[in-house]
């Protein structure tokens, strides 16, 4: 299970790991044992605690075996018992991986990097899981440092080449926009103008999710492995010139996985 093969980065980062479902206890002690699960795993029989903190998942019918189940999320909570921040999905066969959570809090995780070569950046690439089952949502990771007095241009500036990712499409992966850090505003004095850069090391996050809809199964069959193509785009300067803008192909490879449907006897 991925949350328990995380659990000595959770600690580093100063958090514990606790996990709430609305199955019952002899239900969550099986699958405990079969998984190897350490962290607790406390029972919300009868939903009273989802119902509570508002996360009931209402696109299940009442009439549903899975009634009772909640939205698919994380909740960040501090030392005081204050939600610090909270990651959730629409559909219950979703599930953010506690890595790519991290990562989007700046931590940093331990994953295999790759150095890519890059003009005018140094730039190491990772993604955060090496495996994924349907409806797994999991993140490409790009750290960016810019070179010496040189700066990248921030997404929606206007006149310069504004860095890009995008991913290519194929079956069974959805590709959600990538995430970028808030920019620097740098004065360009010759020009009187003011623009939206990157001039220190910064993060680029972009999520993806194994497609679980029915019909993307038929892409995944008999697939142990998906490689993943994209594109990264951008234009470097430094206080006196502007470079030729770049475009720098990217590839990252995950596992692939089936669903575990295998599930406890009722009491």
């Amino acid at each position: 299970m991925e949350l328990q093969g995380r659990l000595e980065t959770l600690k580093r980062e100063g958090l514990g790991l606790v996990a709430i479902s609305y199955d019952p206890v002899p239900v969550l002690a099986e699958f405990a044992a079969r998984r190897s699960i350490t962290f607790p795993l406390l029972s919300d029989s009868g939903s009273a605690i989802i119902k509570q903190y508002g996360i009931l998942n209402t696109t299940v019918a009442a009439a549903s075996p899975q009634y009772g189940i909640p939205f698919p999320g994380t909740f960040i909570v501090d030392a005081r018992g204050v939600v610090t921040s909270r990651h959730f999905e629409t559909a219950y066969q979703e599930r953010d991986t506690i890595t790519s959570v991290l990562v989007k809090l700046g931590a940093r995780v331990d994953v295999p990097g790759a150095k890519v070569s890059a003009p005018h950046l140094t730039l190491t690439t990772s993604v955060t899981d090496l495996v994924a089952a349907p409806g797994t949502h999991f993140s490409l990771v790009m750290d960016v440092v810019p070179g010496p007095r040189v700066h990248v241009y921030a997404p929606g500036v206007t006149g310069y080449l504004p860095i890009e990712l995008t991913v290519q499409p194929q079956p069974a992966l959805v590709v959600r926009a990538p995430q970028f850090p808030k920019a620097e505003d740098y004065f360009f004095k010759p020009l009187n103008e003011h623009v939206a850069v990157y001039n220190k090391p910064f993060r680029i996050v972009q999520d993806l999710e194994i497609d679980p809809a029915p019909q993307a199964a038929a892409a995944l069959n008999d697939r142990t492995e998906m490689a993943i193509a994209g594109t990264l785009r951008y234009q470097a300067c430094d206080d006196k010139v502007c470079f030729m803008p770049q475009s720098v192909p990217l590839t990252w490879t995950i596992g692939l996985r089936p669903l575990d449907r295998e599930r406890a006897k009722q009491p």
